[in-house]
């Protein structure tokens, strides 16, 4: 290592660090370099919705006392010097008065966080010949304290992911990140709690003895969230049969009517409509809630599609995400959930507007100055909104023409024409208290199963394409495949077209094709594969109100 008396030729090993894998001497390991002595250890960073794999090269040489990091390294990840100088010697180390010089490459990626700490100090001390290197097939992460400790970070389950598609088999992580590591199978996980202890089991030659206490991949799930029973709406059938359309074929839906209707009770009923999530879905959802520091430490997988109901003044920038360095906002935090929008006129216009992409996409692009990114935001929209400001139809209305235009203003034509069901909802003919038996969220959720398995036999069946990653909904079905999916009878034929060309209602073609994919919907919850007239007749309904 450096202090030999003689500088080494650039490139040649030190004896006992192997090559890693893929033949490049580099990837891991110690190495020397010409004037001083080098070493590559495997980090792992966040950028945008996902983890990525970081490769830090750490370089000490002869020359004046010097560290500088390069590599698009953000402000936190330029203040790891002093956290790495600080940490190294409360470790007991000796933090070298050399030139050193730290390269996070891929060079052209922005990194951000404190991630990059615990992989920093590792090189550091490993090119300055105080600790050995992790071995090939490691990777490690986690912010250092100015005492040594290892303190947890945002998005673990996210880089954990990047290390197995990185073909990493072995990962050092934070203790307080163990539990929410440990819900990614495949990996074998070392949690530490200080710098010191690591680099005693590093200088082992068995640094799994003691065998680290790591949870249980099995340890329960988060608790789910308890959303309203169906059985709890007195009456209202239109609008119970509108919220098994929306859950059995993943579509939007806006309740329209006055206050003290049940509107808010009816959307928060969705997410309990919705079958639970994949075991692939479960852990993209929590890596998404653990990058924007939503998931609680120690909590589990969140297994049931989330609920988000973001307040009328929340800003763009929140919504849709934002930031410096772009971060996921609510309808991201909605992904394969709900998103509930109460009192939907009283968002500002260009809030709303922001929804015009992931409503129809299933995914938003935030663009700043650190770079563009493009987060999942496939969504259920669930909103609710009163017909004026005070909320009394009819005679007892109070605002003015004016009033109620402006207030109206927020609800544009083409973010209408992206929600599917439109419900108009009055008060229910029975009191709250009225003994009534309804049928229970349980009972909808397995005709809404039962449906979603036939939706995803037609994809399956005719080649039908859906966004990558997303499952088969009806959601997704498009246009140009229509003649496939869509067998209409004679009749049902007949009443589209009559609707297509009645100039009075106007039907855009994107309306129309959100019509027939209802229509499908309401076909696939009677188990048909002909829509048939009545079918059209429902969707047409919820999209035209009751007198079209």
């Amino acid at each position: 290592m450096a202090g030999t008396g003689q500088p080494p030729a650039a490139g040649d090993l030190v004896p006992g660090a192997g090559p890693a894998p893929g033949g490049d001497d580099r990837a891991a390991g110690a190495w020397r370099a010409a004037g001083g002595a080098g070493s590559t250890v495997m980090g792992l960073a966040c950028s945008g919705p996902r983890g990525v794999a970081v490769l830090v090269e750490t370089v000490v040489d002869r020359g004046l006392p010097h560290f500088v990091v390069v590599g698009l390294p953000s402000a936190a990840v330029r203040e790891a010097r002093e956290r790495v100088r600080a940490a190294v010697r409360a470790s007991g180390r000796t933090f070298p008065l050399q030139r050193i010089t730290v390269s996070l490459s891929p060079a052209d990626l922005p990194k951000e966080g404190t991630s990059l700490d615990l992989p920093v100090a590792l090189g550091l001390l490993a090119a300055s010949g105080q600790a050995p290197s992790l071995p090939a097939g490691w990777a490690a992460f986690g912010e250092l304290g100015l005492d040594g400790s290892v303190r947890p970070v945002r998005g673990a389950l996210s880089m954990a992911v990047a290390a197995r598609q990185e073909g990493v088999t072995c990962l050092v992580c934070p203790a307080a990140n163990a539990r929410e590591v440990a819900l990614l199978p495949g990996i074998r996980l070392l949690p530490v709690e200080r710098l010191s202890d690591l680099l005693d089991r590093l200088g082992r030659s068995d640094p799994w003895n003691p065998a680290p206490r790591i949870p249980a991949p099995g340890d329960p799930p988060a608790p789910r969230p308890v959303p309203p029973d169906l059985a709890t709406v007195q009456g209202q059938p239109w609008a119970r049969k509108a919220l098994e359309l929306a859950a059995a074929g993943g579509h939007h839906i806006l309740f329209l009517g006055p206050p003290g209707a049940g509107k808010t009770l009816l959307a928060s009923c969705l997410p309990g409509l919705l079958p639970p999530l994949h075991p692939d879905e479960a852990i993209e959802v929590t890596a998404l809630h653990s990058l924007a520091g939503q998931l609680p430490p120690g909590a589990g997988l969140i297994a049931w599609p989330p609920l988000r109901a973001p307040h009328h003044a929340t800003p763009v920038a929140a919504l849709v995400g934002g930031g410096k360095v772009p971060r996921p906002g609510e309808v991201s935090l909605a992904h394969r959930g709900v998103l509930l929008l109460d009192e939907l006129a009283e968002f500002r216009r260009e809030t709303l507007e922001a929804l015009r992409e992931p409503l129809e996409t299933g995914s938003v692009t935030v663009a700043r100055l650190a770079g563009v990114e493009r987060f999942p935001a496939a969504f259920q929209l669930a909103a609710t909104a009163n017909p004026c400001p005070c909320g009394q139809p009819g005679g007892r209305c109070r605002c003015s023409e004016r009033q109620v235009t402006r207030y109206r203003q927020a609800l544009s034509g083409p973010l209408l024409d992206r929600i599917d069901l439109q419900v108009r909802v009055g008060r229910a003919s029975a009191p709250p208290t009225a003994p009534r038996r309804q049928e229970d969220s349980a009972t909808v959720r397995a005709r809404v199963v039962a449906a979603r398995r036939l939706q995803a036999e037609r994809f399956r069946r005719l080649g039908l394409a859906h966004p990558p990653g997303l499952g088969p909904m009806n959601r997704w079905l498009e246009a140009g495949d229509a003649h496939r999916w869509a067998p209409l009878s004679p009749p049902a034929r007949r009443l589209l077209d009559e609707l297509y060309r009645d100039e009075e209602l106007g039907v855009s073609g994107r309306g129309l094709l959100k019509l027939l994919r209802v229509a499908r919907t309401a076909a696939d919850l009677q188990g048909r594969d002909e829509i048939a007239v009545d079918d059209v007749q429902l969707a047409a309904q919820f999209r035209f109100g009751p007198g079209w």
